[in-house]
């Protein structure tokens, strides 16, 4: 069994909230760390929301310590990347045994300082992973492609029921459903011991799929533009570019631009999950 007792998850958003949910479900001490001035968010019973600044590390760090904070889960968003510095530096003088830095999408391990990735920045994750280390805090990067969950928005099979795509469409893409990577990260985090946790990359994968072949999937045709238009557009854009170049695979190897094999392949960490069935496509979108 694993040592970690007490969780803090920073962040109630998208991904943030079902972690709280998976962990609260294990009835382990979770408390939630929100932003001053941010809207109440539906919590499980038991479960604290403590509104902090995150970049006032001796306010958190007395939050951390006032809980007994095992270990400090970052699900901020891609604004809020640099933030976790502080909340390193909090979690670090609170006596936290494990920071979970915000991953939750492609993965940026080797991505070199501004080059240009709409899911990490420039080269922002890969800073902070390599900030962790210079502190000496243990960390375990999750890596689990984007959420089966974001397909309709990001291919606009909402807005006008195709699936519309930048790129040629034809390399495989790491899919994972986001009550999947809440799953994986409760039963990780209160079943293995830190040898396994401690300075590790995850790679999650609940399905992976060209996404030329999503067309079958959703009954319709595939639409190959050289850019999205419309709201979030420029985000769609790059994000379409990202996936088109073979970064959206979780296995995949920045540095060497190409696929990483064995116990770096991706969805190589589904295993430390045993016996659980991982939802495809089809299955969480009600296809």
């Amino acid at each position: 069994m694993s040592p970690y007792k007490s969780f803090a998850v920073v962040g109630a958003g998208q991904i943030g909230l079902p972690i709280v949910g998976a962990l609260a479900a294990l009835n382990v001490s979770v408390i939630v760390l929100s932003r001053p001035g941010s809207s109440a968010k539906p919590v499980p019973a038991g479960v604290e929301i403590i509104q902090v600044d995150y970049d006032d590390a001796a306010a958190v760090s007395a939050v951390f310590k006032r809980h007994r904070v095992d270990v400090v889960l970052s699900t901020v968003n891609s604004a809020g990347v640099g933030s976790q510095k502080s909340l390193a530096d909090a979690g670090k003088r609170a006596g936290a045994q494990l920071f979970v830095p915000s991953e939750y999408a492609a993965p940026t391990d080797g991505q070199p300082e501004g080059s240009d990735n709409p899911v990490g920045g420039t080269g922002a994750k890969n800073k902070i992973a390599k900030y962790l280390r210079t502190v000496n805090l243990p960390s375990v990067r999750i890596f689990t492609g984007p959420f089966i969950e974001s397909i309709p928005w990001l291919v606009g099979y909402l807005d006008h029921g195709k699936v519309r795509i930048v790129g040629k469409g034809e390399v495989p893409v790491s899919f994972t459903s986001i009550a999947d990577i809440a799953g994986f990260v409760a039963y990780v985090l209160t079943n293995l011991p830190p040898s396994k946790l401690e300075n590790r990359i995850l790679r999650l994968e609940g399905e992976r799929i060209r996404m030329n072949d999503l067309g079958v999937l959703f009954k319709t045709s595939v639409e190959h533009v050289d850019r999205i238009p419309g709201e979030a557009g420029e985000a769609k854009t790059g994000l379409l570019k990202l996936l088109d170049s073979g970064a959206g695979s979780t296995g995949w190897d920045e540095a060497h631009k190409r696929e990483r094999s064995g116990g770096e392949a991706a969805g190589s960490a589904n295993s430390l999950w045993p016996g659980h069935r991982w939802k495809g496509i089809k299955e969480v979108l009600d296809l």
